[in-house]
């Protein structure tokens, strides 16, 4: 059988890729930290570690038994985290994902409402992405998630899935651009312009973006990648090119751009709250889906937009 703490100390040799390092970092000899792995070796039949110059790096089964540790420690972390509810009287605990625009505008009032109700419910808050915090709930690792969701999209099993809001895309320009003009612009008056990419990893929301613009007949021209919404419209601002991001990322609007509708077609992302089947209907999670709906409630109405200083918000 494999000893877990042998393999604590194996991740902690590939996390720095030196025995020495990771001697020092755990307050043990390096020949000790040498001989807790040559015992993991014995005992996995395989080797773990490769020598490269003066560090290591892990083989094919090093790799296997790190990650298994990492997920490891991530049970010990949650196991610590329950005990120390019970200590401190608390009657349980929720795991709660989310993406950055769900955490900046939705995830904050429904905790806030949450913990009035319940104040005795410990809430381990943590953005995800680039990652989708769907697959944390489906793996177990989350009790509740705020994602996007697409109507193709194959049901998760053991995923319950409760509508918020959807989330229409608007059009950034740079302020005094010539088609800043219009009130509301068709995607296709976009085509030829340079393109801000304002979401670089492959996910939902830039497919999205990718599948309305074929939509509309074109593929945009990036001329720059962006890594969130924020530097995307500096970017903007700049006269560098044009964007499109979700409504719901414009909690602050650069003094640089303004932000026109789109229709022809509308891009819009489908925001839901993901949670575990086997919790739905616990006091716990249905009120914090509760407040999730309130706090997507708040945000108005999504079709009708109203035009201040230059941009044009729904």
């Amino acid at each position: 059988m494999l000893d877990v703490r042998r393999m604590q100390v194996l991740r902690a040799v590939v996390s720095t890729g030196s025995i020495t390092a990771a001697a020092e970092n755990l307050g043990y000899t390096p020949s000790a930290v040498s001989q807790q792995v040559a015992a993991l070796e014995r005992e996995a039949g395989l080797p773990l570690l490769d020598r490269v110059g003066r560090g290591v790096r892990p083989t094919t089964a090093g790799r296997v038994l790190t990650e298994h540790a990492a997920r490891i420690a991530d049970r010990l972390v949650e196991a610590e985290a329950a005990l120390a509810d019970l200590r401190a009287g608390r009657t349980g605990r929720l795991r709660v994902r989310y993406f950055a625009t769900a955490g900046a505008a939705l995830v904050p009032p429904a905790v806030a409402a949450f913990r009035a109700a319940h104040p005795d419910v410990a809430l381990d808050l943590k953005l995800t992405e680039p990652d989708d915090p769907a697959v944390e709930v489906a793996a177990g690792r989350a009790d509740v998630a705020v994602v996007v969701s697409h109507a193709t999209d194959e049901p998760t099993r053991g995923v319950h899935l409760v509508h918020l809001l959807d989330d229409p895309y608007l059009a950034v320009l740079p302020r005094g651009h010539e088609l800043a003009r219009k009130r509301v612009l068709d995607l296709a008056d976009l085509a030829g312009e340079p393109w801000v990419d304002a979401v670089v990893p492959p996910g939902p929301c830039r497919g999205i973006v990718l599948d309305a613009c074929a939509g509309a007949g074109f593929a945009p021209t990036v001329v720059v990648e962006a890594d969130d919404y924020p530097t995307a419209q500096g970017f903007v601002a700049a006269g560098l090119g044009v964007t499109i991001v979700p409504r719901l990322s414009l909690g602050v609007v650069h003094p640089g751009v303004v932000v026109r509708r789109l229709r022809r077609p509308e891009p819009t992302r489908t925001i839901c709250a993901a949670a575990r089947e086997d919790a739905v209907g616990s006091p716990a999670v249905d009120s914090l889906l509760k407040a999730l709906r309130a706090a997507a409630a708040s945000q108005g109405p999504t079709t009708q937009g109203t035009t201040t200083q230059g941009t044009t918000t729904p």
